[in-house]
């Protein structure tokens, strides 16, 4: 079973950067969708970026142009770099890996965007 551990989380002035990183405990090459997902207080977890074995992308529509997924299967990791930042993207981040009708969650790690 692999574990998804994510880091790169923290503080960040509005349109500032953060890359968050999804390090998994085994090979991700069998991870047809990866993921990351956010959370904010009192919300559903919503998507932010997925991305397939073949390097398809989907974004909300909210992060166009300012999220960037990426994964890179021989590190076994999958990263979200966020450029301008907004105050609105406050939330906790989780990476998520499915393979058919498996999935499997991080723990996630916290952005939080001052303005």
């Amino acid at each position: 079973q692999v574990q998804l551990v994510e880091s790169g989380g923290g503080l960040v002035q509005a349109g500032g950067s953060l890359r968050l990183s999804c390090a998994a405990s085994g090979s991700i090459f069998s991870f047809n969708d990866m993921g990351w997902y956010s959370q904010a207080p009192g919300n559903q977890r919503e998507l932010v970026a997925r991305i397939t074995t073949g390097g398809s992308t989907n974004y909300a529509d909210s992060v166009k142009g300012r999220f960037t997924i990426s994964r890179d299967n021989a590190k076994n990791t999958v990263y979200l770099q966020m450029n301008s930042l907004k105050p609105e993207d406050t939330a906790v981040y989780y990476c998520n890996a499915k393979r058919g009708f498996y999935s499997t969650w991080g723990q996630g790690t916290q952005v939080t965007v001052s303005s």
